[in-house]
């Protein structure tokens, strides 16, 4: 990769010098500034045209086949984010896509987990940073969970600020995994990267493409139930163990058989699943001299999920401008701007989680479709506005100074969301609420690179470069909430008076909490590298940074990190002669790199915090309650100790290609370790202290990355090429803060040598059906007891694994994992003539997920006396969700809560394969009426079907719909599939 755009560099360098006969071609690699920088090669480039530059940027951008995503076939769906674009079509990366609602957050994993994910913050700081043209973009800081009760989504907009890249102004896509590419890139790569280079400008004549599709997603196909199935279902649990005080107590809105609410037609799907319509159209202009070119794109697109009315209105304009106006400088810059507004899901429990109030749940929304448009017709006068805007750039000046160059750019990127949210009384039990958020993202970052090339003959060749970088990151927020409004009609606080005066808000109006944080961070590194080929034999890279980072402790602040590769062409060396193989090189990479922390809470040491809440409701201060300082006695305590995390990677790959070219493939085998993370530990509570930040977590991941691309059949007529990527990876639990073997995290279990991942659960062999099949102690003749109550009849049998006659967590068993084993994608490209056909299939195996949406189902009798947020029955919990025939009929009224989540007959399996696209195109360039519009150079008319099948054994909606966690809710919102006619002119 490096090689590949140093040579598209120095030979745009070259025609804008006018010294080859490329030049109207090849200033359009100016974009590409931080690539120079960090990215760069020294191949001879004496010889090199365009169109090699373009073949080797396509076939070997980065070790590994499949470690670039094939654009134009990627652009014929609609995908909307760069985790859509991605998943399924490299090796090692695995994208989730818990919820189909638009513009949702997704993750992407490269190579496994590096850490335990016990809470949906904890994702966040595990992401790949993804580079635009150079640009790391600032990712969401997790911090704003800490004012959050529930974590079900972030405070804000929560819009995946990767659906703001818009496919249709990309070139190419990679994935780094080689530890010394990343470590050129530095900490901000720690967990890998994502290489985005947007199309450039280029001089020449005028250049024009217009893109446009039209589709639909289409509504979900469920069999909906109404209040008569959840008698019928709750039937047998009342004849087998209902008293006649259990029977008094029978939920009111299932006593009444002729209350049509809820016994009448179930048709709420009728409101709640739609066939709906998505549009996108875009437009790129490009032009200039050799001097001076320019790109503009622009694009408005309308994506929308098939459910509860959720959709994303995304604008994006991009403005690229390079300039040559002496031989030895140029000048390239760029600017993106965009927008994204999000209408979210009318979940009760988003709701009730966002205002931290809930009225009360004993009776739930009807499945009538009449009543349900009652509550909808309320929600209308509810208001829920997400705005997303992002900007990004860059200035870039270099220098050829032979034998030396010099480059320095000035990147930016800035985000900001916000949200204004207004319930009425009517949704929320005779209360009101009102919020806004306020958040930016904010990155500066200024580069340097000197580099010098030395040739000694023709064998052996020389480059050496050294550089600098300041990073400068600023996230902040300001957040207000409020109740109890005089009315549905005064959504905002009446100001009079002066701020801070004791009239500044008019009394009687809101009951007003007020948030506000804010972090700056700063990263500076100093790194110098060297290369060395030999001939065509042998390239040897050799790399040390020194980073400091502004949220370490001044005992680690600064970071030594070394890195080295070599490439060893083994074809050259050794077959050269040989017609069967054409190509097969040897790569060996080692690297570490440090992992900045997210926050500053590390950096300081011992803290205090304000805290005027309780346990409960920890950052809502009582009425009239006075903030205090304190120490962070529930939060955890941060000490002298905490050292700068950091991980090492290990590849060993081999690539190779056969039969003129026709077979490819590669494999890597990659040790990564990931040490001295912070893990927040429970500590004795004589401390008063919850828990303590410490560092001393280690997590090795070991996996083997696959590749294979064939040409199946090649002819004039008919092409079929195929493409299979696989990853198989493991992870295990090194160490453990303070030397512990074992280490349990709320509801989780950690334990040195086994996976991060397992699910920590009972085991359940059935039931008791009589209380004397309860196994009795013989050495005090008790029975078998589930901390401290008694087993008896209707009582799950779960299994005491160390024979104490005491059911406890001692008794849970590590099984399963929430990540998939294998995971990759399966590509067909088939032409035949002027038609295209392209198949893709997706695949996750090996993985496991814990239903707590059934786990739910059958626990009613404590969902409902709770009226907690876990009591919240939504509008699609009339549905049938579940095989009634897998689960035994406990007794639901027993104090051991026989379907608790934490038992394996709720883990299932979570293995699937996707058709996830299947697209058919025709290039209309061929026909004569194209023919004769000598102003139209090329016409594609395409038709694109996405998520299509779906084979799985798992019982929920659908497997990829699990939280992080690896548990399915149920609350994901549907992946529909979706159907897409579309056109591509180029002018």
């Amino acid at each position: 990769m490096i090689r590949i755009i140093t040579v598209g560099i120095y030979v745009g360098l070259l025609s804008i010098f006018g010294l080859t006969k490329v030049q109207a071609k090849t200033i359009s690699t100016a974009n590409l500034n931080y690539s120079i920088l960090l990215r760069q090669d020294t191949d001879d480039t004496s010889k090199t045209t365009l169109d090699t530059i373009v073949m080797k940027d396509r076939r070997t951008l980065v070790k590994g086949i499949r470690d670039s995503l094939h654009v134009k076939v990627a652009a014929l769906s609609p995908n909307i984010s760069v985790q859509q674009m991605l998943k399924g079509n490299i090796a090692g990366l695995y994208v989730q896509e818990t919820s189909g609602e638009s513009g949702s957050g997704q993750s992407m994993i490269i190579r496994g987990l590096s850490a335990p994910v016990f809470n949906k913050n904890e994702i966040y700081n595990q992401q790949p940073t993804v580079y635009v043209n150079g640009v790391p973009m600032i990712k969401e800081n997790s911090f704003v969970f800490d004012i959050q009760k529930y974590d079900f989504n972030r405070i804000g907009p929560a819009t995946n600020l990767l659906a703001g890249i818009d496919i249709s102004n990309i070139n190419s896509i990679e994935v780094i995994k080689d530890p010394a590419e990343l470590a050129k890139l530095g900490p901000n790569a720690a967990n890998g990267a994502i290489w985005i280079t947007t199309k450039a400008a280029k001089s020449g004549y005028r250049d024009l493409s217009v893109n446009s599709y039209f589709g639909m997603v289409q509504e979900s196909n469920i069999s909906q139930i109404n209040a008569e199935y959840e008698n019928t279902f709750r039937k047998p649990f009342y004849q087998k163990y209902a008293t006649q005080s259990d029977y008094l107590n029978y939920v009111g809105y299932l006593r009444d058989s002729t209350n049509l609410d809820y016994y009448g037609p179930a048709r709420w799907s009728d409101l709640y699943y739609k066939n709906r319509a998505i549009h996108s159209v875009d437009l790129g202009l490009t032009g200039g001299s050799e001097r001076a070119n320019f790109r503009f794109f622009g694009s408005a697109t309308t994506n929308a999920g098939n459910a509860d009315d959720t959709d994303l209105n995304r604008y994006h304009a991009s403005f690229q401008i390079n300039m040559a106006p002496f031989s030895w400088i140029t000048i390239s810059s760029m600017a993106n701007v965009g927008r994204m507004d999000r209408d979210r899901n009318r979940n009760l429990r988003d709701r009730f989680a966002e205002t931290r109030y809930i009225p009360d749940l004993y009776n739930p929304l009807s499945p009538n479709k009449n009543t349900y448009q009652l509550f909808l017709d309320e929600y209308d006068k509810a208001i829920d506005d997400n705005r997303t805007t992002q900007a990004q750039g860059y200035l870039s000046l270099k220098f050829n100074l032979k034998p030396f160059n010099f480059v320095s750019t000035l990147n930016f990127d800035y985000n900001e969301g916000v949200r204004d949210v207004f319930y009425p009384t009517t949704l929320m039990g005779g209360n009101n609420y009102v919020s806004n958020y306020f958040g930016y993202n904010q990155r500066l970052m200024v580069n340097n690179a000197l580099n010098y090339t030395k040739d000694l003959g023709t064998a052996h060749k020389f480059y050496f470069e050294v550089g600098q970088s300041i990073q400068d990151d600023i996230y902040k927020y300001n957040y207000a909430n409020a109740y109890n409004g005089p009315n549905d009609f005064i959504k905002i606080n009446v100001v009079n008076g002066t701020v801070g005066a004791d009239d500044y808000l008019t009394p009687n109006t809101y009951l007003v909490y007020r948030y506000t944080d804010r972090i700056q961070t700063r990263l500076i590194s100093f790194y110098a590298s060297a290369k060395y080929n030999y001939k065509d034999l042998l390239t040897v890279n050799a790399l040390v940074r020194d980073d400091a980072s502004s949220t370490s402790q001044p005992g680690s602040r600064w970071f030594v990190a070394p890195a080295a590769n070599a490439s060893w062409n083994m074809k050259n060396q050794f077959l050269k002669s040989n017609k069967v193989i054409n190509k097969l090189n040897f790569d060996l990479s080692w690297s570490r790199i440090g992992k900045p922390f997210s926050d500053d809470r590390y950096a300081a040491g011992p803290q205090y915090r304000v805290s005027a809440g309780w346990a409960l409701e920890p950052t809502i201060p009582g009425y009239n309650g006075v903030a205090t300082i304190s120490r962070p006695y529930t939060s955890g305590w941060v000490g002298y100790d905490i050292r700068s995390p950091y991980t090492d990677q290990l590849n060993i790959g081999l690539d190779a290609s056969f039969l003129d070219n026709r077979i490819g493939a590669s494999a890597t085998f990659y040790i990564k370790d990931d040490n001295r993370m912070i893990l927040n530990t429970p500590i004795p509570a004589e401390t008063g202290y919850a828990s303590q930040f410490s560092s001393g977590l280690d997590v090795r991941n070991t996996g083997i990355d696959l590749g294979l691309d064939a040409n199946i059949v090649k002819g004039d007529k008919f092409n079929w090429q195929t493409g299979l990527n696989v990853n198989l990876n493991r992870n295990k639990l090194k160490a453990l803060p303070g030397g512990l073997n074992e280490l349990i995290v709320a509801d989780r279990k950690l334990k040195i040598g086994e996976s991060i991942d397992k699910f920590w659960l009972y085991q359940n062999n059935g039931i008791y059906n009589s209380d004397n099949e309860v196994e009795v102690n013989p050495a005090d003749n008790k029975k078998l007891t589930f901390e401290g109550t008694t087993l008896k009849a209707g009582d799950p049998r779960w299994k005491d694994i160390n024979g104490d006659y005491v059911i406890d967590n001692d008794d849970k068993v590590l099984t399963g994992n929430s990540m998939p084993k294998i995971s990759g994608g399966w590509s067909n490209d088939l032409k035949y003539g002027n038609f295209n056909l392209n198949i893709n299939v997706v695949f996750a195996l090996g993985h496991k997920a814990l239903n707590q949406s059934v786990s739910q189902q059958y626990d009613f009798i404590n969902r409902e006396s709770a009226n907690d947020i876990n009591s919240v029955r939504e509008i699609f919990s009339w549905q049938e969700n579940a095989d009634l025939s897998k689960y035994a009929i406990y007794n639901p009224w027993s104090s051991v809560v026989p379907y608790r989540l934490e038992q394996d007959i709720f883990l299932e399996n979570a293995s699937y394969a996707k058709l996830r696209t299947v697209s058919i195109g025709y290039d209309l360039s061929s026909l004569n009426f194209f023919k004769s519009k000598t102003n139209i150079k090329r016409a594609y008319l395409y038709l694109t079907g996405n998520n299509l099948l779906t084979f799985t054994s798992f019982s929920g909606s659908d497997p990829e719909l699990v939280e992080y966690n690896g548990i399915y809710t149920g609350y994901g919102l549907a992946i529909p599939r979706t159907y897409t006619l579309g056109i591509k002119v180029d002018l």
